[in-house]
């Protein structure tokens, strides 16, 4: 087990932390996603910059999970990387 995981699984331990946590939990698979997407379409940020129209730099900030993209924005990502978004609920985890 690496420092990292162990030193979360103890901070994971206080309720606020883990609310925290668990609140950014939808962010970062948005922003894992979209990277994830983007690579496996061999696109660069500043490629696909160029086929959306939307700005590299809002590009690096959705990755990184510095903003909160509208839909439309998710739809003209998934568009020029010849994808689609499928949003879905799904029940919270028991802990």
């Amino acid at each position: 087990m690496s420092d990292f995981r162990k030193y979360l699984d103890e901070q994971l331990n206080d309720e606020e932390f883990r609310k925290e946590w668990d609140a950014s939990e939808c962010e970062y698979s948005l922003a894992n996603s979209l990277v994830k997407a983007r690579k496996e379409s061999h696109m660069t940020q500043k490629e696909l910059a160029e086929k959306t129209g939307i700005n590299q730099a809002d590009i690096s900030k959705i990755e990184t999970g510095n903003a909160n993209p509208a839909l439309s924005t998710l739809q003209r990502l998934a568009e020029g990387m010849g994808m689609v978004v499928k949003l879905e609920f799904v029940p919270k985890r028991l802990l």
